[in-house]
């Protein structure tokens, strides 16, 4: 019995090692395709307001986040616009966006960039199963603590339906209505998301490649409290639907 146990516990450690040694790998491979997304207010100060986080697919000039990050109408009179940021710290590049492709029906949106950046690759279209080990980088209460690019990990916890939650009931457009009467399937994760992981890619260690799109995070209580007292229950966009946005005529 002794022996056994003996096993069982060099097993867990074992593998535990491995795990951890894969992320420890995968993490320099991630971060420089990670980029913060912002807007960029020349007259304002600061003149970068971060709302959110993105990564670089394809042929390095296009960046996915989710559409709830960049849909919102911005002010032209003050010359605000959508901007990414690469780099981290203060050692960063702004990147004007060129061009958009948007899918509010899935929370997802690609931003066109001029200058290349290290893209990441997209797994298929099948959904990873429950129990998968996962990770997703991204900047996290970017605002304050800057961009410092954060990797949280935890597992697929389930495949659950999607009813995308809205403040009130303006909000109810024609596709947020037909998507609560069809939802589709997401991924809920044992995992900590943060304010700004919004448009964080969901990373699946063992292949390191991009499954999903981070766009929620369960809260148990009020908005305020997501910082002190997080749920721990995140959500993220399968990649699929990335895919049908890459097929789209810009």
């Amino acid at each position: 019995m002794m022996k056994m146990r003996l096993l069982i516990a060099w097993l867990l450690f074992f593998f535990g090692s491995v795990q951890a040694a894969e992320l420890v790998e995968l993490i320099p491979q991630v971060k420089p395709s990670v980029v913060g997304i912002a807007i960029h207010n020349p007259t304002a100060s600061p003149r970068l307001q971060f709302i959110g986080t993105g990564f670089v697919v394809g042929n390095g000039k296009q960046v996915v986040t989710n559409y709830h990050v960049i849909g919102r109408a911005l002010d032209e009179s003050r010359r605000e616009q959508y901007v990414v940021v690469s780099g981290s710290a203060r050692d960063i590049t702004i990147h004007p966006m060129t061009g958009r492709r948007n899918a509010p029906q899935y929370d997802l949106a690609i931003m066109e960039i001029e200058q290349a950046l290290p893209a990441l690759r997209l797994a298929g279209k099948d959904y990873y199963p429950e129990g998968s080990r996962i990770a997703f980088t991204g900047f996290p209460i970017s605002n304050v603590l800057g961009l410092y690019p954060a990797t949280h990990q935890g597992i697929i916890a389930a495949i659950t339906p999607i009813a995308i939650p809205v403040d009130n009931s303006r909000d109810l457009h024609i596709q947020a209505l037909r998507q609560l009467r069809e939802p589709y399937l997401i991924y809920q994760l044992d995992a900590t998301a943060y304010p700004g992981n919004s448009g964080s890619p969901l990373i699946h260690q063992a292949s390191g490649k991009v499954i999903g799109v981070i766009n929620m995070v369960h809260v148990k209580s009020t908005r305020e409290a997501v910082l002190s007292d997080p749920s721990g229950i995140s959500y993220a966009i399968p990649v699929r639907y990335v895919h049908q946005l890459l097929q789209q005529t810009p």
